[in-house]
Order: structure tokens, then sequence, then C-alpha cells
């Protein structure tokens, strides 16, 4: 099964280093970028793209934030059933909250260091396709 993940997020060092990690991961894997809330539902809308089985949403983007998005996915019949990943510079507890609340599966803190974000996404890949809840509590256990 072919593997493919949206991510949206305006910085492009967050993209880049994103990008590289799943790239060491498994170099098959296609990752669509966004730049806004508003791009990415763009880019889901777009026929021609394959849907993504996974999306990653940063919070804080220019135009249509990451919570706007959120809450149009999971009110959209067509999108409300892939897992979002919520992510984020902030580490304040309200943000999970508001991303549980919202519909996302979880909510992780950016990590800044390459291993970190390697990590994360690795225990994500060999749950994709099973048990994302299980890959998401060793992950929040391990405290990334």
């Amino acid at each position: 099964m072919k593997k493919v993940f949206l991510l949206a997020d305006d910085d492009a060092d967050d993209v880049e280093m994103f990008h590289e990690a799943l790239r060491e991961i498994d170099s098959s894997i296609t990752l669509y970028t966004a730049w806004d809330g508003k791009d990415a539902l763009e880019k889901l809308n777009n026929k021609d793209l394959e849907q993504p089985q996974i999306i990653f949403l940063d919070i804080n983007m220019p135009g249509m934030n990451g919570w706007q998005c959120l809450t149009i996915l999971k009110s959209h019949v067509l999108f409300r059933h892939i897992p979002v990943i919520v992510y984020s510079t902030s580490s304040h507890q309200r943000n999970t909250d508001i991303a549980l609340d919202l519909g996302a599966l979880c909510f992780f803190t950016k990590p800044s260091d390459f291993s970190e974000l390697k990590s994360i996404l690795e225990v994500l890949m060999s749950n994709l396709n099973s048990d994302l809840l299980g890959a998401i509590s060793k992950f929040n256990a391990i405290k990334f």
C-alpha cells in the first residue's frame, strides 16, 4: 500500500526537516505540503492528488490556521476519516485539549531535533495501517 502524507506548515525549515526524516524512514512515501490550512484544503479537493493516509497540521499559519483547517476537515464527509495530528512549537496543555476536542488524533510539540522527529515518525509509520492510537500512546509514554 502506498503511503501518502499531507503536511501543512508555513515554516520552510520545518517542512524540509519533516521531509528529510520521512525520506530516511521510507523513501517511497509521498509527501504533499501546504503552506496554510486553505492550501491544504485545496490540495485535498484536487482530484489529481492521492488522498493522504494522515495529515499533520501546524497551528500557527498565516491565512487559515491549523484550528480552522481541522474544524473544516472534521466536518467534511470526505475528509473526517483521515487521522490528523496537530503539532506546534507551543507546548501548552490547552493546545492538546483543543486538538482532541476538535477531532485530532493527538497533539505533539514540534521537536527541534532531527533525530527526535525521526523517532516520532518511525513509531507512527510502524503503526500506520494498524494501531495509530497505540503508536500515539507509545511516543507519549516516551515523552518526546
